[in-house]
């Protein structure tokens, strides 16, 4: 039995559907649904009722869940004592941060958190949004950083982890500044001639972000997708080149904005696309057994002071 079927259940006792829990494990929903019938050859049970919508546990099922919440917390609290051990005498505080926040937001926020905080020894670990989380939830880092919308929530149990809001970042349409006798084209495209749209890798968060933007837009947008990649940074560059339009966050083209590289498309009329997201913080709580590390604790307590919000999920 592997920990990682454990972690599949519980994703799907909480989400109860094989799709979204395979989209936030970052796997095909057949190879979800072959994990969770591993987990029940093992039990040697039945512990999800299909023939039901929602999906529903059996009563083994219950009692599994249960079990299974207690166990991964044992082995996650186990392991931050082994890292409390090893990292004796040492007094880093490690990150755990996507990718395109750790170039965008990140840099700027440790410069003004050492003006409001003092000076910290930061590791970062940059990562995708679902191994940055895993990496909080298994115990190897102090904080998590992650964009938050509610169209695309982060599924940590509120009993089990605290959130701060560190502020704000708005996600929206950039192309290349039009020159003499080259323009793009211009938002919404035609279906004759679609815009060239660099997008997401599958699985991103920010891709998925997008994905809502698109369709909860009222006017159909039509794009032709002629590139992709999981990093912001890299649709960044591709764009800055002409090939295309994509959806980045701000702080990502600040400056390409200020010196007029990059400029954000809009609808007819003047109507934008963009999106704003938060930027959340996340610890997990210390237990009965467990105290966290001496400055991870004492900057947590400076950023719920600091953003006068409970600390909370």
């Amino acid at each position: 039995m592997e920990t990682k079927w454990l972690e599949d259940f519980v994703s799907l006792a909480e989400t109860r559907s094989f799709s979204r829990s395979a989209q936030l494990r970052h796997v095909t929903q057949p190879a979800f649904s072959r994990r969770i019938q591993s987990l029940e050859a093992w039990a040697g049970a039945d512990l999800v009722d299909r023939s039901s919508y929602p999906t529903k546990l059996t009563p083994a099922g219950e009692t599994l869940y249960a079990q299974a919440l207690e166990l991964l917390q044992s082995l996650q609290n186990t392991r931050a004592m082994l890292r409390g051990h090893n990292s004796a005498g040492q007094d880093f505080i490690e990150f755990a941060v996507p990718h395109t926040l750790a170039f965008t937001f990140f840099p700027s926020w440790v410069a003004g958190l050492r003006e409001s905080f003092g000076p910290i020894k930061s590791r970062l670990i940059a990562l995708n949004v679902h191994d940055a989380a895993m990496r909080l939830a298994e115990g190897g880092c102090d904080l998590l950083i992650v964009y938050h919308h509610p169209s695309q929530p982060l599924q940590l149990d509120a009993e089990r982890y605290d959130m701060v809001v560190l502020g704000a970042e708005s996600i929206a349409p950039y192309v290349k500044a039009p020159t003499e006798g080259a323009q793009l084209g211009s938002l919404p495209g035609t279906p004759t001639r679609p815009l060239p749209y660099l997008g997401y890798a599958p699985g991103a968060y920010l891709g998925s972000v997008t994905d809502w933007i698109l369709k909860q837009s009222g006017t159909p947008i039509h794009l032709d997708r002629v590139y992709e990649t999981d990093m912001a940074e890299g649709l960044k560059v591709m764009a800055l080149q002409g090939h295309g339009i994509a959806f980045l966050p701000e702080s990502a083209v600040r400056k390409e904005v200020q010196n007029g590289a990059l400029v954000e498309a809009h609808l007819p009329g003047g109507q934008s696309l963009s999106l704003t997201m938060e930027v959340r913080a996340y610890r997990a709580k210390p237990g009965p057994k467990t105290s966290p590390q001496q400055p991870a604790h004492e900057l947590w307590q400076h950023l719920t002071q600091e953003n006068q919000l409970p600390s909370c999920g």
